[in-house]
């Protein structure tokens, strides 16, 4: 099902619509959950320990299965992983809506955070796919990196509104038309983009219906044709761990970072994850190639994406709290508070992250973007804990944040996705949106350990609770612009471009060794062979590597054009 050649740029327009719909879903879900807390409380008769696995139960299942969705999207087509994930959610929702006991929520609420991991995993990689042109792909990226922040925000007042209006239940509800627009306008929009060797029967069938093997002829081999396997016990391993290792971190609110099932549980995530590292390094078909991780830009991206969320987690759930607490605004209130957060990140990633990335290059635009967004939180760190006026100490905060996030998020995206292949962005779609959900869950852990231990200091040595809560939500604050502070040390050091020095010897080699190499490379990334237009083994694949590689005959080939984004 390949976009029409007619109208393939308002085809690829809808089909990132479709998805960042659906993706809107999700985000919308991950927080609009937390303002109805207390009402799901009071009417299903959760006790105060039990209330938290309403929302871990969700985190778990989807931090644990985002790696093994992206890989599956990869191996066995990432619409059909898609379109199951919706399903699944729309599905799941109409359960929580419907939940009458503590238990059914929460079993409904685990599918929910498996079916969101099989939308979010292969969603990524599907827009990377859909634009491989740098420029195209930066305003892509904008729109999907808008649709992740602002859906957080819009959450909070979402939530508070049905909430408060009507009842808890809507929540939940609220899914059902959009994950079921969104599954069967993905059905309509998205190609197929199955592998060949999935999509093609076993026994090919001759025009007449007669199969080569029923006459007695043997069957000719097919390139690329034989069927893509799935690594079992790597899959196990390494979901394993990553449930295990977010379990390990959500508990620590009732545990404690020091205690010894926190360090037992820690060791045995660690060593699971050792475990699927060793699987994939002796495996003939790993789940997770580690080559992917050779790329100095992919890999920094990702440990600077888990510095950032585990910072920026923090001004929303923290930013709740302080106004919430102290400040005693309601649910409604709060939304209202945060709302320009998600006005500037439109602006931001809508209107100038691409055209900002294009001029200067993405690590350019993503260093000050990190700084600007620590230094909302030190403005945060001196807001007073009585008598705090909203414009003059809440809302620049709030603007800083919108513009610091709205520019660093599309440019990160980028780059994490700048070495995605049609063979692997699913896989790389999965390792960004895992090193997302690991950095937030264990930065939200830390700040509010650290927040909760200074306010129980202060309200030992007399204070009074709202100069207690205050002095708490500071520490968080300022931990957290160091996190991001650090997050721009780091992209400061992996990030920067390749050294020039030699390059000219490095050009004369690639041109005498390289030549077929950089024709079959052209020919990836073709959007005719973008992964969702056109299969690895498919014909119209075939005819461009074969006159690409004629026309590297005799010459040196040209160098392949939007081969990673500017850094």
């Amino acid at each position: 099902m390949p976009l029409r050649p007619h109208a393939a740029g308002s085809s690829r327009g809808a089909a990132l619509a479709v998805l960042s719909a659906g993706t809107l879903m999700i985000i919308l879900d991950g927080t609009i959950v937390n303002v109805a807390l207390p009402s799901i409380r009071r009417d299903l008769g959760f006790s105060q320990s039990s209330l938290a696995w309403v929302v871990n139960a969700y985190l778990i299942a989807f931090a644990g299965l985002l790696l093994l969705a992206g890989r599956l999207g990869d191996l066995f087509g990432r619409r059909r992983i898609l379109v199951t994930g919706l399903a699944a959610f729309t599905v799941a929702s109409l359960l929580c809506g419907f939940a009458d006991s503590a238990g059914l929520l929460i079993a409904a609420r685990f599918v929910q955070g498996a079916a969101g991991a099989m939308v979010s995993a292969v969603s990524l990689g599907m827009v990377i796919a859909l634009y491989p042109d740098a420029r195209g792909r930066a305003r892509a990226m904008g729109v999907y990196s808008f649709v992740q922040s602002a859906g957080g925000v819009l959450g909070l007042l979402v939530g508070g509104i049905l909430t408060q209006a009507i009842n808890w239940h809507w929540i939940f509800f609220v899914n059902l038309p959009i994950g079921s627009a969104a599954a069967l306008l993905s059905l309509r929009l998205l190609p197929d983009d199955r592998p060949a060797a999935v999509r093609e029967p076993r026994t090919p069938h001759e025009p007449n219906g007669e199969s080569r093997e029923s006459r007695g002829e043997p069957r000719e081999p097919r390139a690329g044709s034989a069927r893509p396997g799935v690594d079992a016990p790597g899959a196990v391993l390494v979901t394993a761990a990553l449930m295990l290792g977010v379990y390990t971190i959500v508990g620590t609110t009732g545990r404690g970072w020091t205690s010894p099932a926190t360090a037992g549980l820690a060791a045995l995530s660690a060593l699971l994850l050792a475990g699927f590292l060793i699987r994939q390094t002796k495996a003939a078909e790993p789940l997770m190639p580690l080559r992917i991780f050779r790329s100095r830009i992919v890999s920094g991206a990702n440990v600077v994406l888990a510095l950032m969320v585990a910072g920026g987690f923090g001004f929303q759930f923290m930013t709740s709290l302080y106004l919430q607490q102290v400040l005693g605004y309601g649910p409604v209130r709060i939304g209202l508070a945060l709302a320009p957060t998600g006005a500037m990140i439109g602006v931001m990633s809508l209107l100038l992250s691409a055209r900002l990335g294009a001029r200067f290059g993405q690590r350019a635009v993503l260093l000050p973007s990190l700084l600007l967004f620590a230094g909302g939180f030190l403005i945060l760190a001196r807001a007073p804990s009585a008598h705090a006026s909203y414009p003059a100490d809440i809302l620049p905060a709030i603007l800083v944040f919108g513009v610091g996030f709205g520019l660093a998020m599309p440019s990160l995206m980028t780059l994490g996705m700048s070495e995605a292949t049609p063979a692997d962005s699913g896989l790389l779609s999965g390792v960004f949106n895992t090193a997302q959900q690991i950095g937030g869950a264990l930065g939200l852990s830390v700040l509010a350990a650290l927040a909760a231990a200074r306010t129980d200091r202060k309200l030992a040595a007399g204070h009074s609770v709202p100069a207690a809560l205050t002095s708490g939500y500071h520490l968080a604050f300022v931990v957290a612009a160091g996190l991001l502070a650090l997050g721009a040390a780091v992209a400061a050091v992996l990030l920067r471009p390749p050294s020039s020095d030699g390059s000219k010897d490095s050009t004369q080699d690639s041109t005498r060794n390289g030549t077929q190499d950089s024709a079959q490379d052209g020919a990836d990334r073709t959007p005719e062979a973008n992964g969702l237009s056109a299969p690895a083994s498919s014909p119209a694949r075939n005819r461009s590597q074969d006159r690409g590689q004629g026309q590297g005959q005799g010459r040196p080939a040209a160098a392949p054009k939007g081969r990673t984004a500017r850094v």
